[in-house]
């Protein structure tokens, strides 16, 4: 885990430097601590971070500023600006006539586009009109952009491949899913120049091999796959209608759509889940922020000392007695000025009050997320399977499983963006031959079914909703 950097409010970036060396180290420590040696890897699979990028010198591969984070909120006056423009408003009206004339979804998702500060395009945008070095060397043609897994890529290949793959670039918001390829409107628009982006290939495919000199043999880099699309296939999710949970350091819904590409005016995107040779498999999926790192910031204050007690505090009381904690789900309601806050606070409240309340703010948002997929998903959703670390924490996931009335699956290895990976790799270097070899090593941990009727937990969530509601525009 690399630490976020904040050299300004609402600013996160991380070391690119610190980044290469962890990366470096895990590869070589899990190698040496398996009793294995270099020479014996047959692929490397990397799985990343989506939506968190950087930009560098073609030439001499210098970074021109700190990964720019997925949490980074510098573009909330640029997103707010576009979204209350009239430009946008034309391009609603151009594309919503296209979409009625035609009934094509591809003009279904820029009829109701609205930015925010969680994708890249708008980032990227502020580093074109912030960053002069950037901006010049992109005129020459010597800028480069990637996502973790590029930059990564170009490091380990001495800058011999500049690449990324599918599910990665989906994920920007600055690729177009339906033609596959970068969105030269979108580009335009926000004062990007097209010269910077790099080739895209299939997830699951040969990239080249790792220079020697870094692992001390020329390994093959077999796989590169984004962290949701990458825990979706760890998790097996191959077929349509299978979903799947991730609760980390954010929390993914996504679903299983198929070859069928689903968008919708309800906060849920399309994206790219991965493309193996001529097979494409579409997601949708439903975001929040602030989940690890909520629980994360609970714990540095105090207010529990180990993560695994706090199921055992929020069941140590009845309810939360009327508090309620609010995480910044910017996606949810398009807000990059929603304040995290607790409400509700009295003077008996106490730390098993707050952690509550922290845990059920989870859940609560896990409802929401799964009522907007179940309404306007049109696909029969079939098993649900959770991963990340809030996965491990049998309150959450009993009081989800509890309101969204289903039963959910925990895997025995809850980090499923690594396995994932190790699946795409292992395709693409032969050692499997195809998915139904992966389903047979899924090992099921725990099964939640629900106890509750989800009526019952009605009044505090009401009440949730109405501190959110208080917590906007800040």
């Amino acid at each position: 885990q690399v630490e976020s950097l904040y050299p300004h409010p609402g600013w996160v970036e991380l070391d690119p430097e610190v980044l290469w060396s962890q990366f470096v180290g895990v590869i070589k420590e899990a190698v040496q601590a398996a009793g294995l040696h270099m020479r014996q890897i047959a692929g490397l699979g990397i799985s990343t971070q989506r939506a968190t990028f950087i930009t560098w010198h073609k030439r001499t591969g210098k970074p021109f500023h700190n990964f720019i984070s997925w949490q980074d909120l510098r573009s909330a006056e640029l997103v707010n600006s576009w979204n209350k423009s009239f430009l946008l408003k034309v391009i609603h009206v151009i594309f919503t006539v296209l979409h009625f004339l035609t009934g094509n979804d591809r003009y279904l998702a820029p009829s109701f586009l609205t930015f925010s500060t969680q994708q890249t395009s708008m980032k990227l945008s502020w580093v074109f009109k912030n960053i002069h070095e950037a901006e010049e060397a992109a005129k020459k043609n010597n800028c480069c952009f990637g996502t973790v897994d590029t930059w990564l890529l170009y490091r380990l290949t001495k800058g011999s491949v500049y690449a990324t793959d599918y599910s990665n670039a989906s994920a920007t918001g600055v690729f177009e899913p339906f033609t596959k390829s970068w969105n030269p409107t979108l580009c335009n628009l926000l004062s990007i120049p097209m010269s910077i982006y790099p080739s895209v290939k299939d997830t699951s495919f040969n990239f080249g091999s790792a220079d020697p000199e870094i692992f001390g043999a020329p390994i093959p880099i077999m796989a590169v796959v984004a962290d949701q699309q990458s825990a979706m296939f760890g998790e097996c999710c191959f077929h349509p209608g299978d979903v799947k949970l991730t609760m980390g350091t954010g929390g993914f819904w996504n679903v299983n759509t198929g070859g069928h590409l689903f968008a919708s005016r309800s906060g849920l995107y399309p994206l790219i889940g991965w493309k193996i040779g001529e097979e494409v498999v579409y997601l949708t999926e439903g975001c929040m922020s602030d989940i690890g790192t909520a629980i994360k910031w609970a714990q540095d204050i105090n207010l529990f000392t180990n993560v695994d007690e706090t199921a055992k505090m929020a069941r140590s009381i009845v309810d939360s007695q009327g508090v309620c904690f609010v995480p910044g789900f910017q996606v949810s309601v398009n807000d990059p000025y929603l304040c995290a806050s607790f409400m509700g606070l009295k003077p008996s409240t106490t730390k098993n009050h707050l952690v509550r309340a922290i845990l059920e703010s989870i859940a609560f948002r896990n409802k929401q997320l799964y009522d907007i997929i179940v309404k306007k998903v049109r696909i029969p959703l079939q098993t649900i399977r959770a991963d990340g670390g809030v996965s491990n924490n049998s309150f959450v996931m009993q009081m989800t499983s509890d309101l969204i009335n289903k039963k959910i699956e925990k895997p025995a290895n809850a980090d499923m963006s690594s396995l994932g990976a190790a699946f795409l790799a292992g395709l693409a270097s032969g050692f499997w031959t195809d998915k139904e070899q992966l389903k047979k090593l899924r090992r099921i941990e725990a099964v939640f079914e629900p106890q509750k009727d989800s009526e019952e937990y009605r009044p505090a969530m009401d009440t949730w909703l109405q501190a959110t509601k208080r917590s906007l525009h800040w």
